[in-house]
């Protein structure tokens, strides 16, 4: 029987340490898989042999030479999770937003300005807050609540998406979707410590669950996380994530192996990878 190829993009940054990828890459060696790691950036590429050479490839780390990569075997039909081209919206916070918007998904009111001073009108209702329209981890989020502090913002050359500002009750929450599995961890913020990197695990309420699951379906997708806040007794996504760490989340390794086991199964039976998916 052939055993699967599941090759891994990662940025030139990767480094193999006992980190959860590294785990779970080791899992799915275990299973019988052969694991790869591809480092698009180690030497000059040519790019006349960037072929598909595996059942599914794993986009973990959303570098601009990766993501390219992943595009150019994403346009040979390799499988790739998550799919390229929802990965490509994800790492833009500007349609993330409206595709939630249009799915129905409770979230803050969302702007995007050219410069920070166009968004002085808005302070007049509350507090804003303003995030890279490309980040991640939380990095360059700030809440503005004067003009004065809106001035102090460095106008670049990207865009500045801007949401309004619900005061949180209590941690966020963020639930993990890998598959039909669902997994909720309260965490605080930016994070500090290795406690606030594993969280509190919860047990997330229908209502929740439900948004978590709609966020899924509305990029066809089942492999994701979603950042919750609740102010006033009213839920809000604040962010989504493709290929999530799954920090808090039990035997997590374990899981995202199995998962992509099934996944790249499906990728060599020439079948859609994610029951969202399917279903989309």
């Amino acid at each position: 029987m052939k055993r699967l190829r599941i090759g891994f993009l990662v940025s030139s940054r990767f480094a193999q340490t006992t980190g959860l990828v590294t785990a779970v890459m080791q899992a799915l060696s275990d299973a019988g898989a052969v694991v790869d790691v591809i480092h698009p950036t180690q030497g000059a590429l040519d790019l006349s042999v960037v072929r598909v050479e595996h059942d599914l490839y794993v986009l973990k780390k959303t570098s601009r030479l990766a993501l390219s990569i992943a595009g150019a075997l994403h346009a040979q039909g390799a499988a790739i999770v998550n799919p390229y081209p929802v990965t490509v919206a994800l790492r833009d916070k500007i349609v993330t937003s409206r595709i939630l918007q249009m799915a129905g998904v409770p979230t803050p009111a969302t702007y995007v300005a050219a410069r920070p001073e166009r968004l002085t009108p808005l302070l007049a209702q509350g507090p804003l807050v303003l995030k890279p329209y490309h980040g991640s981890d939380g990095i360059g989020v700030r809440v503005v609540r004067t003009v004065a502090e809106l001035e102090a913002v460095r106008a670049g050359r990207d865009p500045i998406l801007a949401q309004r500002y619900h005061a949180p009750q209590g941690r966020d929450r963020k639930i993990y979707v890998v598959g039909g599995r669902l997994f909720g961890v309260k965490k605080v913020f930016p994070i500090r410590t290795e406690q606030d990197r594993r969280g509190e695990p919860f047990t997330p309420r229908p209502e929740l669950c439900e948004i978590a699951r709609r966020c899924g379906r509305a990029f066809g997708i089942d492999l994701y996380s979603v950042d919750i806040i609740e102010s006033e007794g009213k839920p809000y996504v604040v962010d989504m994530c493709s290929i999530p760490g799954c920090g808090g989340v039990p035997d997590a390794s374990q899981l995202l192996a199995s998962y992509l086991l099934t996944a790249a199964e499906r990728a060599a039976r020439g079948q859609r990878l994610s029951m969202a998916g399917a279903q989309a």
